[in-house]
């Protein structure tokens, strides 16, 4: 007769057979467990990669920097901002190094720098209507026209006349006596502020050859005076020039779209937007190689003035005669 097996107990077969089972398991789940923690584990990196990507891209097209056709955008001055002031230093080019140096005056510091606190938007409305009374008298068939009141320059259809004899007998009945002044005076805050930026005297600074003017619609180019997109180095260009400023006399995206001053770095481009009164200055050599966007729509107003430190190369302030 087979013996009996007390309850509850196992043969060796049943019990190895059980534990196998019961390991196997353990190791399913285990495996499953550690699945688990590695798809929770992809899930938050994925979450994160994702979160870290989308903030670096809502950096990039929001406030400083914008993804343009050439690559990241900064924006150094936003238009809808009042900048008491703001300045980049960057290295000095050579550029001045294959002309007369001037103690105390040829750039041995150099940059960029941004106010809208010396020439109030008034002030602004007013030379503005003095380029648009002066450019009334004729004007480019292409996008771009140039008044220069002290050569008398003037856009008329696709060449230049002197606006002082082709118009004489108008000229008078254009502008007034405050016109220059007023003219004069923010020709001459302007140049301080240089000095002050660069440590220099004013005395030292000399207006200089082209200043300028200019009104850019989206017209079409008629002649290589209109491609005023182009870039381009001041000193080079001119030769003359060591410090540029333009005062803009429009407002970007209320006045005309496009037509951003851009400051062409390594990596990057980094724009100014023109607000009426916004005054932006720089030295002229290659560290401050720069263009103008095309204007898309509207028109855009500013003045170019340029200084040297060479003074054979100066010119006055114009005078209404």
């Amino acid at each position: 007769m087979a013996p009996q097996r007390r309850a509850g107990s196992r043969t060796p077969e049943s019990g190895g057979a059980g534990a196998g089972a019961r390991a196997e398991e353990r190791r399913r789940l285990s495996s499953g467990v550690k699945g688990s923690v590695q798809k929770d584990s992809r899930r938050k990196w994925l979450k994160v990669a994702f979160l870290l990507s989308s903030a670096m891209l809502g950096y990039l097209l929001s406030g400083s920097y914008l993804l343009g056709e050439d690559g990241v955008t900064e924006v150094l001055a936003h238009q809808g901002e009042s900048l008491q002031y703001k300045f980049i230093e960057v290295p000095c080019s050579e550029d001045y190094d294959s002309h007369k140096r001037f103690e105390g005056c040829t750039p041995r510091k150099c940059g960029r720098g941004i106010t809208d606190a010396i020439i109030s938007r008034e002030e602004a409305e007013r030379i503005r209507r003095i380029a648009e009374k002066g450019l009334s008298l004729g004007g480019s068939d292409g996008g771009a026209s140039i008044l220069d009141l002290h050569s008398g320059a003037l856009s008329l259809g696709k060449h230049f006349v002197n606006m002082y004899r082709y118009f004489s007998d108008k000229v008078h009945d254009t502008f007034t006596e405050e016109d220059f002044h007023l003219y004069r005076d923010v020709r001459q805050r302007i140049q301080q502020k240089i000095a002050l930026t660069f440590g220099i005297s004013s005395s030292s600074m000399y207006l200089t050859k082209p200043t300028f003017f200019s009104r850019i619609n989206n017209s079409e180019a008629k002649t290589t005076h209109d491609e005023y997109w182009h870039p381009h180095i001041d000193k080079v260009t001119y030769g003359s020039f060591d410090y540029t400023s333009l005062l803009y006399l429009s407002d970007y995206t209320e006045d005309f779209g496009g037509g951003r001053f851009v400051f062409m770095d390594e990596g990057a481009n980094r724009t100014v937007e023109p607000r009426a009164g916004r005054v932006s200055f720089f030295t002229s050599g290659s560290e401050n190689l720069h263009h103008v966007e095309k204007v898309h729509w509207g028109t855009r107003y500013a003045i170019t003035i340029s200084f040297t430190c060479n003074p054979d190369h100066g010119i006055g302030d114009p005078v209404l005669t």
